[in-house]
């Protein structure tokens, strides 16, 4: 990936400059250290009108600067790193075209759409100012439904910076059902976490309450868990050396914010990620894929924007792999509803298209492509992802 060798080669120079900082620094303190040796014995002469002395302690300072050669030093780190930087620009300009229009295909789009999808992202990053400003101005009322949700979702968020439980307590209490269905253990968590502040802040006496009202309904089905915590209540002042110390990291209280925004953001119906970033993060990881197609076809003098589908395939990262696609491994095609992946009797899977070429649409049998099994198309049965 293009974005991989700018970053090699950003941290080439990085380092590069880092050296040459370290090498100057290096060079002027040597210079410093016998300038100020000469000036120490400049001061130390009896006889101050003394020529002779003081022509041969600058004699002696000139020669231990020729050797130490500092114009010299400096010129080769300046030129190497110079090198490195001129080349720099030359990449970027070979990865980045500026001209990125090339891979622009003309789409109509829904601007209402767009608008509702811009809004709600300024809506999911708490920028609420800005999202009612869009709204306002372009007009688009019925965005502001979902304001409502994520609003309630940075109260809550804002309320456990602060270590305050009781808004986060209150949605999952109202949405418990809800949560038992998703196979959230939320409720658990928040419990924990405010039970480790009791064993942290409290008294032993304290923590056994809250253990026996609230996390007492939990011990059934997570026993472990239950026993741990119970197990803490013994160590109460002492807790740096408590077998389950873990109990207390920060991080439970990081993991229990995350799993929140996710659990919140999957009940209102919406991503956990804002599908605006989501886009922009893939279409600028596709770009360089699609702007050297671009040239290659207009090399070609061919139009690739009228073409149904890439003739390259865009590789994205996994974090943009949101369902399964199948590829037949014969016609390179990608699955689609008219043409789904079908599972063969020897388990190899093609797709129906390339199944009915093969078959001479379904009128004999042939060979597996990838084992002597001989296979019919009514054998082949089609497979879900």
């Amino acid at each position: 990936m293009e974005l991989d060798t700018i970053k090699d080669a950003f941290d080439c120079i990085a380092k590069k400059q880092k050296l040459s900082s370290s090498k100057y620094q290096e060079v002027v303190d040597r210079v410093g250290h016998e300038i100020e040796q000469a000036l120490a014995k400049i001061e130390a002469i009896n006889d101050p009108l003394s020529l002779v002395d003081l022509k041969s302690i600058l004699t002696e300072l000139e020669v231990e600067l020729n050797t130490i050669g500092p114009l010299h030093q400096l010129e080769g780190l300046q030129k190497e790193r110079n090198i490195n930087l001129s080349k720099y620009p030359k990449l970027l300009e070979k990865s980045f075209n500026p001209d990125i229009s090339k891979a622009y295909r003309n789409v109509d789009f829904d601007f209402h759409i767009v608008n509702q999808i811009v809004a709600s992202h300024f809506y999911r990053q708490g920028l609420f100012d800005l999202g009612d400003c869009l709204i306002n101005e372009a007009g688009e009322p019925e965005a502001i439904a979902i304001r409502s949700h994520f609003l309630e979702m940075y109260q809550i968020l804002d309320a456990l910076k602060v270590k305050n439980l009781e808004p986060a307590l209150n949605w999952i209490t109202a949405n418990r059902d809800k949560l038992k269905q998703n196979g959230s253990t939320l409720e658990l968590k928040l419990h924990r976490l405010q039970f480790v502040e009791i064993i942290q802040k409290g008294t032993k006496a304290d923590a056994l309450s809250y253990a026996r009202t609230y996390l007492a309904p939990f011990a059934s089905l997570h026993m472990n868990e239950f026993q741990k915590l119970v197990v803490c209540i013994i160590w109460v002042g002492k807790l740096d050396s408590c077998p389950h110390a873990e109990l207390m990291a920060q991080t439970h209280w990081e993991e229990f914010t995350e799993e929140l925004t996710q659990q919140f953001c999957s009940l209102v119906g919406q991503s956990y990620q804002s599908p605006l970033s989501v886009v922009i993060a893939a279409g600028l990881e596709g770009l360089p894929t699609l702007l050297k197609l671009a040239n290659v076809m207009a090399a070609k003098r061919q139009e690739w924007q009228a073409m149904k589908q890439l003739p390259v395939p865009v590789e994205l990262g996994k974090e943009f792999q949101f369902h399964s696609v199948f590829v037949c491994p014969v016609s390179r095609d990608q699955d689609s509803e008219e043409n789904p992946p079908m599972l063969m009797p020897c388990l190899h899977v093609l797709c129906k298209q390339s199944i009915m070429k093969l078959s001479k649409s379904s009128s004999r049998t042939f060979k597996c492509p990838y084992c002597p099994t001989v296979v019919s198309a009514a054998q082949c049965r089609q497979l879900y992802f």
